[in-house]
């Protein structure tokens, strides 16, 4: 397992690129997971000069480093926001290309599996068949977030959406504490879900009743409350033991943090990853 940090983690904070690669380089980390408003803003200031664009390719090269994912919302709930969606993935294809990323994150709509009818899941999961299928044919793979209040907000629903998909088309981006929110043993409904999984965001809370801190409307709101954010160690998720069944996976895993201090938060983060990972190879040999 390789390991990422989010530029989302910077959202509100002013910080250029070339400073996260850096700091990404000195800590250890394997790559660099972009935020599509970021991706937007960096093909604009690097992608459209030949030697902007061999100087940031040099630095990430330079510091070991891939970026990892474009993480980007598509539109599936109507049809004229679906056509604004198929443009929109056409312009982070480009974006991945340019970057030689192979994955796009995306959401299974707006509302939750017990929220939507038949016909509009059915309408749903035909788009994002559509826009996989156009990744397909580029060469990358659009990956389905695990997340409440969308089409994998339950083991069922997760199953039975990656089941009416092409393997090739699609995977699933595995955010731990989400799948956690299913209710049931995390390990399990990974092992369930493995075959598909292709990526990891990792984070964690300290109470169940705080999972809600991780809402859209909270999370990108600089005033939002950020009470509950805690290292992955300490949380209602044991990262511990999920990871020794975790780690063996040849798949990136981002860190996904939202709360304050977000270059110690992560340099803590990534120490702690690498110590289990250490761990667990030594218990290979």
């Amino acid at each position: 397992m390789k390991f990422a940090l989010c530029t989302i983690s910077f959202r509100h904070q002013l910080i250029s690129f070339f400073e996260l690669v850096d700091f990404a380089k000195q800590h250890g980390f394997d790559g660099i997971e972009l935020w599509g408003v970021h991706a937007d803003r960096l093909y604009e200031q690097y992608g459209m000069g030949r030697a902007d664009q061999a100087l940031l390719q040099r630095r990430l090269a330079q510091a070991g480093l891939k970026i990892s994912m474009l993480s980007d919302y598509l539109e599936l709930s109507s049809h004229e926001g679906f056509l604004q969606a198929l443009q929109r993935c056409e312009h982070l294809m480009t974006i991945a290309e340019w970057l030689g990323v192979d994955r796009i994150r995306t959401f299974a709509g707006r509302l939750g599996s017990k929220e939507i009818s038949p016909s509009e899941r059915a309408v749903n999961i035909h788009r994002l068949r559509q826009l996989g299928e156009r990744c397909r044919l580029r060469g990358m793979k659009l990956l389905i977030e695990i997340h409440p209040g969308t089409l994998t907000d339950s083991l069922d629903s997760t199953l039975d959406l990656v089941c009416a998909m092409e393997e090739e088309q699609i995977g699933l981006n595995f955010d731990v504490l989400h799948a956690w929110e299913y209710g049931r043993d995390v390990s399990d409904t990974l092992s369930q879900l493995k075959p598909w999984v292709q990526y990891f965001h990792l984070k964690n809370v300290a109470l169940p009743s705080q999972v809600h801190i991780f809402e859209p409307a909270n999370v990108y709101s600089a005033s939002g409350t950020r009470e509950g954010m805690v290292l992955l160690k300490d949380g209602v998720v044991d990262y511990k033991s999920l990871m020794e069944q975790a780690l063996e996976m040849d798949c990136y895993a981002s860190i996904e943090w939202f709360g304050p201090s977000p270059l110690k938060v992560l340099g803590e983060e990534i120490r702690w990853l690498r110590q289990l990972q250490g761990q667990a190879q030594a218990v290979e040999v």
